[in-house]
């Protein structure tokens, strides 16, 4: 079958996203289970990937490859953070949302869009007739690919074997790679899907190079919305007195990976220019003196 509802998938993919995260969301309201939150984010890629690669039919290399990429990252990611939540208990995140309906569906309809939106590379090239040969951008991008997700899987790892330590309670994560990254994760994470983008260029034509606004959407999400800007300010309001905390903070990039050592002597604007390092992350830090 290659045509369903539309030749590149785009309402079947909203459709099935749409309804993925509602009976997640139904879960969620009515049994007030909020463990598998993360896991319908992750899983709902993996369906996307897979449902798309097997309607269409034409199995080029490229279409497997990058729907493998993403299974790959789906499957691990799904799976760490669903253990991480059975182990820890309740998510945090919905405390303020458990007894809100509103603010429940609101959440639920915005990982719908999150996912459908991030996933559109991976759509559209599972969608294509065309299959062009093996070009330096597919490597470049599978190379991303694959420093992303072990970033990514190195953070997560790291940070969970932190928390465990009982004499690390109270403290924030400073080692390993959270020595050179205050959010090593999210740096792996956009890394490796600007990656799948990359080597889903060979196929793009015409408005198809739209489907940049997945990687786009997902570096700002990170950067400006749910991800960084939450993070950082409840670690100043936790430790913002603390004087090691001020210095891990001056001393160490917010998100690429950069020696501290090089990284406290930088000037402001180049801080910002190339390394992110914005106001909004410190606005909540409290004033010295």
């Amino acid at each position: 079958m290659k045509t369903v509802l539309d030749s590149h998938f785009l309402a079947l993919t909203a459709i099935v996203t749409v309804a993925y995260q509602f009976l997640f969301f139904v879960i969620t309201a009515l049994l007030k289970f909020d463990k598998v939150t993360d896991f319908a984010g992750s899983t709902n890629f993996i369906i996307l990937a897979v449902l798309t690669l097997v309607l269409k039919g034409s199995w080029h290399f490229r279409q497997i490859a990058v729907s493998f990429l993403v299974v790959i990252w789906g499957l691990r990611l799904g799976i760490f953070l669903l253990m991480r939540i059975l182990q820890w208990g309740e998510d945090r995140r919905f405390d303020e949302m458990r007894a809100n309906i509103v603010k429940l569906a609101g959440f639920w309809t915005f990982q719908a869009v999150w996912v459908w939106t991030v996933s559109l590379p991976v759509t559209i090239v599972n969608a294509s007739d065309r299959n062009p040969s093996l070009q330096p951008v597919d490597i470049i991008g599978r190379i991303m690919w694959l420093a992303g997700i072990v970033i990514e899987a190195t953070a997560d790892r790291q940070k969970l074997k932190f928390k465990n330590n009982p004499e690390n309670r109270g403290k924030w994560c400073n080692i390993g790679v959270w020595s050179y990254s205050r959010h090593p994760n999210y740096f792996g994470e956009i890394l490796l899907w600007w990656g799948i983008f990359v080597t889903s260029t060979p196929e793009l034509e015409g408005a198809e190079w739209l489907v940049v606004i997945g990687p786009i959407f997902l570096t700002l999400l990170l950067l400006f919305l749910s991800g960084m800007p939450l993070l950082e300010e409840s670690a100043d309001k936790k430790f913002g007195n603390v004087t090691e905390y001020r210095l891990y903070k001056s001393t160490t990039s917010p998100l690429i990976p950069f020696p501290p050592i090089l990284y406290g002597s930088l000037p402001s604007w180049f801080k910002m220019i190339f390394l992110f390092e914005y106001p909004l992350y410190s606005r909540n830090l409290p004033q010295e003196g």
